[in-house]
């Protein structure tokens, strides 16, 4: 039931189509507008950091370790492993007192070309930290410190935390425990699989934290503000989440997620928007998702101008000359 969302143009002539699903939903669980199929059961993936993240809040651990703002941004992050990346993962780690060598989400080069050229140049071999999950995974080790749990198996899915992790994304996204498909994400934790419409259902509700549960309603807050108030350590130079949080100033909270998985939570509103493509390929992500809003009405013109490198991502040959352009093929 997917639909086609994305036109890969190379000059005149479309070369590629991609196929997926949107969804745009309230609090209260309703299907405000659709394409595709809004049911559509996949991975959530980077995209439930947020929720993730509630813990830190509601347990006291954030109070514990005196957590700032941006260190919690970047446990909501898959950032581009920059210096303020690293610097601030660094510092979450200084403050429970844990060493580098615990964080359990493997290694890649900083997604950011000029500080892994940076790395590179200086014969520095890059370690966990600078992971685009180093974030999240400083934040598992947060709760583990602080609940005194063992850190040495923190990614197991019979880990307290992991159980704990399982726990909040049901509670938020109203999906049975046993309902929640499991697998095991790129960094090497268990990751969740539930319908396309309970994902933007949970950013939903984080936009308007009253109707959260009351245990939820005070990290929701805190967290969805150190996103849009932190943006650059969401994701980091040049990337979606950052600019689209930057240029829209505190109405939105936006977080994309690995496989072409994107969701957008609009503060105060009770809105909640979730996207997949179909075949994981993220170059049209942001083209369905600033498509989308400006349909919906989300985004104003002022605003989509401002991102316009997003909303039609040009085609370049290895002379980085511009042959096509990337284009929205859909209408919500």
């Amino acid at each position: 039931m997917a639909s086609e969302l994305v036109h890969v143009y190379r000059g005149q002539y479309v070369e590629s189509i991609h196929y997926g699903s949107v969804v745009l939903v309230n609090a209260q669980g309703e299907v405000v507008k659709s394409v595709g199929d809004p049911e559509l059961k996949t991975f959530i993936r980077s995209s439930a950091k947020p929720i993730q993240a509630l813990p830190i809040i509601f347990s006291g651990a954030a109070e514990k370790f005196s957590l700032t703002s941006r260190e919690i941004a970047i446990m909501c992050a898959s950032h581009s492993g920059e210096d303020v990346h690293v610097e601030t993962v660094r510092s979450i780690l200084h403050k429970i007192g844990v060493s580098e060598d615990k964080l359990d989400c493997g290694i890649h080069l900083p997604y950011h070309k000029p500080s892994a050229d940076k790395l590179l140049k200086a014969g520095i071999t890059p370690t966990p930290i600078y992971c685009n999950c180093s974030g999240k995974h400083s934040a598992m080790l947060t709760l583990c410190v602080y609940y005194g749990w063992d850190l040495e198996n923190y990614t197991d899915i019979n880990h307290p935390l992991q159980q704990l992790m399982l726990d909040v994304v049901s509670d938020v996204t109203e999906v049975p425990r046993e309902d929640i498909w499991l697998g095991i994400d790129g960094c090497g934790v268990p990751v969740f699989g539930l319908p396309l419409r309970n994902m933007a259902l949970g950013f939903a509700k984080l936009s308007q934290p009253e109707t959260l549960s009351e245990k939820y309603q005070e990290a929701a807050r805190f967290i969805t503000q150190a996103m849009y108030s932190h943006p650059l350590l969401i994701g980091g130079t040049d990337r979606i989440c950052t600019d689209l949080m930057e240029v829209m100033q505190g109405k939105v909270f936006a977080k994309a997620g690995a496989e072409a998985v994107y969701c957008v939570g609009f503060v105060g509103q009770g809105l909640g928007l979730a996207v997949k493509i179909a075949d994981g390929n993220s170059r049209g992500r942001s083209v369905v998702v600033l498509k989308a809003m400006e349909d919906l009405g989300l985004i104003t013109a002022e605003e989509l101008a401002k991102l316009e490198k997003h909303r039609y991502p040009v085609v370049k040959n290895h002379h980085q000359t511009e042959i096509g352009v990337i284009k929205p093929a859909f209408n919500m």
